[in-house]
């Protein structure tokens, strides 16, 4: 009979995943660099060209760097929880996954480091953002508010990477990748990421004020465009804490139903 890993050598086969998840970037930097430069781009893109929508009345800010940089943190987990189930679908696809799944280890420390490698994988993109917005007058948001910003993504990359795991699971195929990008980019699109909400358009309001990526994206704008409140904070907190459990629940239940046999 296999003994079952103790608390500690599960805690060291989730480091190996996460080490494993890190070196995809070194592996495959062709498919990694898109994700780390397009939060970049996207920023700077849509600040050339709509840098004046500050001048509006209703904006919180003068500048609109610091309006759209903050969607930058979002983008950055979107596509990193995206690639976490996109290398999760070739894996499955070559067999390696259902090895894993035969080790005496729980599904949940599997599971464990796919999504933590996520989490620490974005932080790349997140850094490339700070560093191209701070040369070209990005509005310095503190210690705090940096703090909040990686916080968050690192978060939100992590929701992404269980809700795309469970499609990869589900699908077990990469062509569910299409599924698992377009996710996040629609969730993130259907909210105040150009303008403030009483800019929007009104059927465009009413989703976003239903959309939790709304409150996560104002938790992490308000340093940027303010001062940092708890009255703009904790409906981020609630609404990551329920994208957490949501995604995640989605995640484990489809790693329960995997078919080793």
């Amino acid at each position: 009979m296999i003994a079952k890993p103790s608390f500690i050598e599960n805690l060291q086969l989730v480091w190996a995943l996460v080490r494993r998840g890190l070196n995809e970037i070194l592996r495959v930097p062709g498919a990694s660099l898109p994700g780390v430069i397009a939060p970049t781009i996207f920023m700077l893109g849509t600040y050339s060209i709509f840098g004046k929508l500050a001048l509006l009345p209703g904006f919180d800010t003068s500048d609109y760097l610091d309006w759209i940089l903050p969607v930058g943190f979002v983008q950055a987990a979107a596509f990193t929880g995206a690639a976490t189930g996109v290398n999760l679908a070739r894996d499955i696809e070559s067999g390696w996954f259902d090895r894993m799944l035969l080790a005496p280890a729980p599904r949940w420390v599997v599971l464990a480091g796919l999504v933590c490698s996520a989490g620490i994988r974005v932080l790349m993109p997140s850094s490339l953002l700070i560093v191209i917005g701070m040369s070209v007058g990005l509005r310095w948001p503190g210690a705090t508010g940096l703090i909040i910003s990686f916080v968050t993504a690192a978060l939100l990359a992590a929701v992404m990477a269980f809700w795309s795991c469970g499609l990869a699971m589900k699908f077990r195929s990469q062509d569910a990748a299409p599924l698992m990008q377009s996710s996040g980019f629609m969730l993130m699109q259907l909210t105040a990421v150009y303008a403030p909400i009483a800019l929007l358009a009104p059927w465009l309001q009413t989703i976003a004020r239903v959309n939790p990526f709304t409150y996560v994206l104002d938790a992490v704008r308000q340093s940027y465009i303010s001062t940092i409140s708890w009255q703009d904070t904790w409906p981020g907190i609630v609404a990551m804490v329920g994208m957490l459990v949501a995604s995640a629940w989605f995640a484990v239940w489809r790693i329960r139903k995997m078919n080793t046999a």
